[in-house]
């Protein structure tokens, strides 16, 4: 192991292992450090979003990963009575991909893992343990020791914190972890040979024990059972207990092979800080959160992206240290609102008192008769989608709010040369500047294309599909600049409702920038301001 490195992520978890895949595609000089190994193989996050999913095809591991998973699963909620209040399969794929999915962690971890392999400067440190660190304004110094008690240090430019709820690092920063604990346990149960023809995932509104219910790949399934006051977390998980509550909902529990067992504390907290110094806190070291809503992951793998590009700007001397300051602006806001909206979700679960379970199911009856409340349910608009207010970009009266700035691009497929591709497979891994039937760079003169050129973005002009031979050959074509068609029309309305033909994507495909090509020229200024000084801290 090298004496130093750009960066060393501390924690060798999805959320952790993410990051260095892609800070090696960025091509950051990274270390790896985990006390352990092994892949943990105990029940943990089977849920993976579209937003997750999109993190780690910039990572080039999206479809690695769905390998093992199960794409488009249903979400339905059950009531008191086991009738099904809403049935939750949104279908549209706005960012490229389906909204709910299941996997096995473990299974994508070890791919997430096999694509370190593809960097010669990403390395893993494992069977370190973190026991001390110090920083200065050059660096953070990491003190380790290995299985045999023998100590090293790792120095590195920075440090990403993604060693979980019981982070080392946020530890021995002293930032506080704000929030509660659930007051009550949650027994978690894998089971093989899923005896249910039921592919979905059940949310079980039942007061005698609220439970939840999902269909896994290769034949698994999943059972969560709420623990009550007085029942014994280890007495909970013996064979006969665990049988007892499966005995209400299989045919016969004996000939159940149950994988594994476990039982969860549930934690709504957020850390008062996400970046102390040189050290960034990513996933649960960042923010902890039931898991009813299936955010505590994804939540972290949008962490993940959002921190990656900055620190990659940084370590490359392309940015100043102060871009790192966007990271907690932009994500700390929408961890919070994460976690309230798991922890309502865990509310409506499980009330035990019949009248409230009772009163929640009238609720819910009504609200399915509202078709805006049915949509804004069955589409799963319930979720909040990042839209930063504060961090790197440029919001202007005309193009600022919900017009799409500080906001996530879409991703329809284009074709490109003949070819069907995801749009972020043609932006590759940095910025790109996109103009819709125009070139976007068309107007700017020399000295605001070289002062462009420290993003090294890649430029795209969309035109209609089927546009013809006449438009991917346009005179005001720049050389460099790439034609793609509109395959799935999506792009043109886009671009219509916002009142604008050009756009800057930040590297995790948030919106920087939105105008018009003729006039852009002061605002792409103001956003290469905010990279401040590169080298500086």
């Amino acid at each position: 192991m090298s004496a130093r490195t750009a960066v060393a992520v501390v924690g060798a978890g999805p959320v952790g292992v993410t990051i260095a895949n892609l800070l090696g595609r960025y091509g950051v000089e990274t270390v790896v450090v985990d006390r352990t190994s092994d892949v943990v193989d105990y029940p943990r996050a089977i849920g993976i979003d579209d937003e997750a999913l999109r993190t780690l095809q910039a990572a080039g591991l999206a479809e690695e990963v769905l390998a093992d998973a199960i794409q488009n699963v249903p979400l339905r909620f059950f009531d008191a009575r086991g009738r099904c209040v809403a049935d939750i399969a949104p279908t549209s794929q706005e960012y490229g991909w389906f909204r709910r999915n299941i996997f096995v962690q473990p299974l994508a971890e070890r791919a997430l893992r096999a694509g370190l392999d593809r960097f010669p400067h990403v390395r893993t440190a494992f069977g370190l343990e973190l026991v001390g660190l110090d920083q200065d304004t050059d660096g953070v110094l990491l003190s380790l020791r290995d299985q045999d008690g023998r100590e090293s240090t790792l120095r590195a430019d920075f440090v990403v914190a993604a060693d979980g709820g019981r982070s080392t690092v946020r530890a021995l920063l002293g930032v506080p972890l704000n929030g509660g604990t659930h007051d009550r346990k949650w027994v978690v149960i894998d089971c093989a040979g899923d005896p249910l023809d039921a592919p979905w995932t059940g949310l079980h509104c039942d007061p005698r024990r609220p439970y939840v219910c999902a269909h896994m790949p290769y034949d698994q399934r999943r059972w969560e059972f709420m623990l009550f006051p007085g029942e014994d977390s280890e007495e909970m998980l013996a064979p006969h207990k665990v049988r007892e509550l499966l005995r209400h909902h299989v045919d016969d529990p004996d000939t159940i092979d149950v994988v594994r067992a476990r039982v969860y504390t549930h934690h709504s907290r957020l850390a008062e800080r996400f970046l102390v110094g040189r050290v960034a806190l990513a996933g649960d070291a960042a923010h902890l959160m039931p898991p009813w809503a299936g955010q505590g992951m994804n939540t972290g793998l949008r962490d993940a992206f959002n921190l990656s590009w900055k620190l990659a700007m940084v370590a490359r001397g392309d940015a100043s240290a102060a871009l790192l300051d966007s990271y907690q602006a932009e994500r700390q806001p929408h961890a919070k609102a994460m976690i309230d909206l798991s922890t309502t979700l865990g509310r409506i679960l499980c009330p035990t008192r019949t009248w409230v379970a009772r009163s929640r199911d009238l609720l819910f009856r009504a609200a399915s008769l509202a078709p805006a409340i049915r949509r804004w349910i069955l589409e799963m608009r319930f979720k909040p989608a990042p839209q930063y207010t504060e961090g790197f970009f440029v919001p202007t009266a005309r193009h600022g709010g919900t017009a799409g700035v500080g906001r996530m691009f879409i991703q329809p497929r284009v074709e490109l040369r003949g070819a069907t591709w995801k749009l972020d497979d043609v932006l590759g891994p940095g910025f790109a500047v996109m103009g819709f039937e125009c070139d976007p760079l068309e107007h700017l003169g020399e000295e605001a294309l070289a002062s462009l050129a420290r993003l090294d973005p890649v430029v795209i002009r969309v035109v209609e599909s089927r546009a013809g031979e006449r438009h991917h050959h346009d005179r005001h074509r720049r050389d460099g600049t790439v034609v793609v068609e509109d395959v799935e029309n999506l792009l043109r309305p886009w671009f219509l409702q916002r009142g604008a033909n050009c756009v800057v994507l930040r590297p995790d495909r948030y919106v920087a920038l939105l105008g018009d090509s003729t006039d852009i020229g002061p605002d792409l200024e103001m956003l290469l301001a905010r990279l401040g000084t590169p080298g500086a801290a």
